[in-house]
């Protein structure tokens, strides 16, 4: 396959990574805001399906094409840009497979509560606040990727 194409891929995959990342945390989120079990149940539901089918995919096939175009480009990988964005990349799996586990947590409490006709719990709220906290650092460094992708500075120092 030509190096367009993989571009190509790499592009489209980044795309559908950041994409229904974003559209995850907003459903999630206001989901959350509306304090009904039942209703934050369903969507995160769906939200750790969609991860599943979209998100981990996505992350693999920017890895592959990612190390490829670096391979082809014969670009050392310790190059500025090329280990920023290997490093963001890392900082992102880093919060994201705890945003995975803690979304399939809070569907199982909020689950229970709204089968149990009672309130969300205690834990619920610690595993959402963690949830919040660990996206925005996974979503700036989102940005900070593609900031590099696009510029490819060659360095500070």
């Amino acid at each position: 396959m030509g190096y367009l194409w993989i571009k190509w891929l790499h592009i489209l995959s980044s795309t559908l990574l950041f994409g229904t990342g974003l559209g995850i945390a907003f459903f999630m989120w206001m989901a959350h805001r509306s304090r009904d079990p039942q209703h934050i149940a369903r969507t995160a539901r769906v939200v750790v399906i969609a991860d599943s089918l979209f998100t981990a995919p996505a992350v693999i096939v920017q890895f592959v094409t990612g190390m490829w175009m670096t391979y082809r480009l014969g670009a050392p990988l310790s190059t500025f840009w090329i280990g920023s964005g290997i490093a963001l990349y890392v900082l992102v799996g880093a919060c994201w497979l705890p945003v995975v586990w803690l979304q399939i947590r809070a569907r199982d409490l909020a689950r229970q509560a709204a089968e149990s006709g009672t309130g969300l719990p205690v834990e619920y709220e610690r595993v959402m606040r963690w949830w919040f906290v660990l996206g925005w650092p996974a979503f700036i460094a989102v940005l900070a990727i593609f900031m590099l992708m696009v510029f490819k500075p060659p360095g500070w120092g």
